[in-house]
């Protein structure tokens, strides 16, 4: 009965409301352990798209549009690290036209990142993780702009997984220590855990202390395979463009309420 009677009452009567416990929680989660990376799996664009009738491009700007609302979360919380996955190689399967689509649309991004002012005013360093040879010459160009004007910042890191797969990546790496290793720089005897991270896409990045995917699916869908063993994993049923930030807070509230081991 109370739902049905709710159902009916203007959404922006309970904005006060909303507003009030996102500011508690807000106040909760500073006075606690900030974690300082975090990394997301923005699922769910397409999904969000065909709930509103339209195709999926729709979706992916508006996936766009929510990272930049999170970057400015994790500027809020002082979170230092944001490596989000915006394309893996298997995606590359997808339909031609929506393939396309979403290359120009991180041509676009990635050009409005050299431009942003905010980049440039807080510090933030971009990097593009994955295999660029796989994307257009002209996605590859605008992500190494970005890379390059961003280079010297030191104060954020916005990591852009494009092109990436986690087994490629340790694949990659092997690769490159096989070959160094046959060159005489380096000992069999010298590699370990700490060699290994020095051969990834962004060497010796800080693992991740959470994990966020959104859009309901409870799967890492290789990202990050070796640099996610101890994180912390949240699941969310909401579509990326509806992942809220009250939804956010949440989840550092409850990252702050777990001992952490590291399998001790």
């Amino acid at each position: 009965m109370i739902s049905r009677l709710l159902s009916h009452v203007p959404h922006i009567l309970f904005k006060p409301v909303y507003d009030l416990y996102e500011s508690y929680l807000l106040d909760r989660v500073k006075s606690g352990r900030i974690p300082k990376h975090v990394a997301i799996i923005m699922d769910g664009n397409r999904r969000w798209a065909r709930k509103l009738e339209k195709p999926p491009w729709y979706g992916h700007l508006f996936g766009s549009r929510k990272l930049e609302e999170i970057l400015e979360w994790c500027r809020d919380l002082g979170i230092r690290t944001l490596t989000v996955y915006a394309f893996s190689t298997e995606n590359f399967k997808r339909t031609p036209e929506e393939v396309n689509a979403l290359m120009n649309l991180f041509e676009e991004k990635f050009k409005e990142l050299v431009e942003d002012e905010r980049v440039h005013k807080y510090g933030i360093r971009v990097n593009v993780l994955g295999r660029k040879e796989l994307l257009p010459e002209n996605v590859r160009r605008a992500a190494e702009e970005a890379e390059k004007a961003t280079r010297k910042y030191g104060n954020y890191t916005l990591n852009i997984a494009l092109a990436y797969g986690g087994r490629s990546e340790i694949a990659d790496a092997v690769r490159d220590i096989v070959r160094d290793a046959l060159a005489g720089k380096i000992k069999p005897e010298d590699v370990d855990e700490e060699l290994i991270k020095e051969y990834l896409y962004y060497p010796n990045m800080p693992d991740p202390d959470i994990v966020i995917r959104t859009g309901g699916e409870e799967r890492i869908s290789n990202f990050l395979l070796y640099q996610i063993a101890y994180s912390e994993l949240f699941f969310v049923d909401v579509y990326f463009p509806e992942f809220r930030k009250i939804d956010f807070l949440r989840i550092i509230r409850e990252y702050q309420k777990r001992q952490r081991r590291f399998g001790r």
